[in-house]
């Protein structure tokens, strides 16, 4: 999944001479917290937030700035942009690394689209299959050649649709000696305990769904 797929646009934006106050009404207007900002030119030269608005004019602040105060006063500069076609996974490592909530989205001099955390959820949701009815099946492979092939070919075998893979290698511990790959699946099934039980019987790491207590 690329940034273009799930990017906003046209994009909101202010300008850098407009009013402090300006930009707070433009947020509350279109219920956005973030805000590209643009010169003269039409040139992408920071991002407003409303927590930059807060700060800044926040009697707390050393030197609160005024409401007619302009907008490039307050702004982030420069802004921290992605790409259209840049992969999704690359956009959530640059809001975790950078800690912020938006990224404005140029393609070359042109601001294009604007994507935000919750985007990036959204489109973790689809990743995962949530979309779709179906249940979670979780398995720990060994770090070995051919084991998710195994895994996802056993699956087929009962003749159940797989809607996504998701997966992520964990260092060993106490169940699991060696370090292993974490593997989550959404199978078409609302009942997933029967495949969940025969991986087991074949020497499968299940990890979810939880085993059930002998007797009950």
């Amino acid at each position: 999944m690329l940034i273009q797929d799930i990017m906003h646009h046209p994009v909101v934006t202010i300008q850098a001479t407009d009013s402090i106050s300006a930009a707070f009404d433009q947020m509350h207007e279109h219920s956005i917290r973030h805000l590209p900002v643009m010169d003269a030119k039409d040139t992408l030269v920071g991002i407003l937030t409303d927590r930059d608005i807060r700060y800044a004019t926040s009697a707390l602040t050393d030197k609160p700035v005024a409401r007619n105060d302009a907008v490039y006063t307050v702004m982030s500069k420069p802004p921290i942009t992605a790409g259209p076609r840049d992969p999704v996974e690359e956009a959530a490592r640059t809001l975790r690394t950078e800690r912020i909530g938006a990224l404005p989205v140029v393609e070359g001099d042109a601001l294009v689209g604007i994507i935000t955390g919750t985007d990036l959820l959204d489109a973790v949701l689809r990743l995962t299959g949530l979309e779709k009815p179906g249940s979670r099946l979780a398995v720990a492979l060994p770090d070995k050649p051919g084991q998710l092939a195994a895994l996802t070919a056993r699956v087929a075998d009962e003749g159940l649709d797989i809607h996504s893979v998701l997966s992520y290698y964990e260092p060993s511990e106490d169940e699991m000696p060696a370090s292993h790959l974490n593997v989550i699946l959404r199978v078409d099934t609302m009942n997933v305990r029967p495949i969940a039980a025969a991986l087991r019987e074949e020497g499968f790491a299940v990890r979810w769904p939880l085993d059930k207590p002998a007797g009950t």
